[in-house]
């Protein structure tokens, strides 16, 4: 991943001074991820360009310090992942190394410089963008270009076709370097919307001293503090009350229900109302749903399924499985398995549900999954969701697919085809509706289709 920073601030190669970095020489730090490299591509009395690139090792990445545990995690995620390419948490700590005194706004060489806006404009070819980079930094002073990357040799008309989650970032304006770097570290990360590392209390004293002298009048405070800190509430508002002692204690208004929590309470309402006691989650991730179905008595047998023996280990954490009561050992059971496999242990179920998982799979492996769950453990009753293509207009600063990993998305009549096929395949009778907002002209957020086998009076 790379970040530049240029200017034309008269001689333009005082730039090394402030940095304390020669413009000369290439420079190289370790960095708990891998390895920063600092050099100058220009050097001129008029023009003088850093760059900081970072070279991430993914073994190095998938250790050290306890990571924020995602639950999409999968066994060779620290391999296959955006992180050596897009600027993210990860460059924003390597910055953090190794300009460290021009974040603090010291120079030996050059105190006054230091103090002083300068002209400079700062490009970050690759970001993940999940906001608006507009919002962030022009009350800043910036002005900032934002160019949405398209997605590579896709055609016209393909569900993947349009631009991706990612942006070329470019920032002109005149500030004080320090202010520049310091507003870098804070909003990557807020921009990418993801930290590689366990956010501790230690992170609002960080939040807070980059922040200082810009993030109390930010229009976008909020945001900010809840992003960086890793949407630990608790932890964002000690930093809004910390930013304005003198006002009135922050209150964060009561959160509505996500499109997460919606989506589970519609899954668990369609599993009460099938009358299952067996029930498989296939593609159970980190165990968000299974969580709910372990609260319900009514389920006497829950096995969650996944092809990732990491969300398997998250899934065993968040349920506490090693400290069940005896009289509920055995109810709740883990499995690795493929869903585009047949898998003998899964038939015989009452219920299944595959939630937010098809997307997941290259659409060419689909008809596999369809014979292994439709077809081969013939569950009476299969529950699936997915998010509605159609809705995603409506998300602001969203371009392309809603997550870095779905293979495609579909739309109202797309996912309607795809459930006549599976009815007329293997004999189910299917029921569609949406969960979340609904919207008279692209529908509802998410869509969920009902599958259900005719009970033998009715074939």
């Amino acid at each position: 991943m790379l970040l530049t920073v240029t200017t034309t601030h008269r001689p333009a190669t005082d730039l090394g001074y402030l940095l304390v970095k020669h413009p000369d020489r290439t420079h190289a730090f370790d960095v708990p991820t891998g390895t920063a490299h600092v050099l100058y591509p220009e050097a001129t009395e008029d023009r003088c360009t850093v760059a900081l690139l970072l070279d991430v090792d993914p073994q190095r990445l998938g250790g050290g310090r306890k990571q924020q545990a995602s639950p999409d995690s999968f066994t060779l995620g620290q391999f296959v992942n955006d992180r050596p390419y897009a600027a993210s948490s990860l460059l924003a700590s390597a910055l953090a190394k190794v300009f460290r005194s021009a974040l603090r706004g010291e120079s030996k060489d050059r105190p006054s410089l230091a103090a002083t806006p300068i002209p400079l404009e700062i490009h970050v070819p690759v970001l993940r963008c999940k906001g608006d980079p507009v919002a962030l930094f022009e009350p800043l002073g910036w002005t900032v270009t934002a160019r949405a990357i398209p997605l590579d040799d896709v055609p016209e008309g393909h569900p993947l076709a349009g631009d991706s989650a990612y942006v070329d970032l470019n920032l002109t304006g005149t500030l004080r370097l320090a202010d520049a770097l310091n507003q870098l570290y804070v909003l990557l990360p807020v921009l990418d919307d993801a930290k590689h590392y366990w956010v501790a209390p230690d992170e609002i004293d960080k939040l807070l001293r980059s922040g200082e002298g810009w993030l109390a009048a930010h229009p976008l405070k909020e945001l900010i503090a809840r992003r960086y800190l890793a949407h630990r509430r608790a932890f964002a508002l000690t930093a809004l009350e910390r930013l304005s002692p003198d006002l009135p204690p922050v209150v964060m208004k009561p959160r509505d229900p996500s499109l997460a929590d919606l989506r589970r309470d519609a899954v668990l309402a369609a599993l009460a109302s099938s009358g299952a006691s067996r029930v498989l989650d296939l593609g159970c991730g980190g165990g968000a749903l299974l969580a709910g179905l372990i609260k319900d008595m009514r389920y006497t047998e829950i096995v969650g399924t996944d092809v990732s023996s990491k969300a398997l280990d998250l899934a065993h954490k968040r349920l506490h499985l090693d400290n069940v009561p005896s009289r509920q050992a055995g109810r709740v059971t883990l499995w690795q398995s493929a869903l585009t496999y047949r898998d003998d242990r899964l038939k015989g179920f009452d219920a299944a549900v595959l939630m937010e998982v098809i997307e997941h799979l290259d659409p060419a492996r689909l008809p596999a999954l369809e014979a292994s769950v439709f077809g081969h453990a013939r569950p009476t009753t299969v529950v699936v969701t997915t998010p509605n293509a159609e809705y995603n207009v409506l998300y602001e600063g969203l371009s392309g697919m809603r997550h870095s990993d779905h293979r495609f998305e579909w739309g109202r009549s797309s996912f309607a085809a795809w459930t006549d096929r599976i009815c007329t395949t293997y004999g189910y009778n299917a029921a569609l509706s949406f969960v979340g907002n609904v919207d008279k002209s692209v529908g509802g957020s998410t869509q969920m289709a009902i599958f259900t086998l005719p009970r033998k009076d009715e074939s």
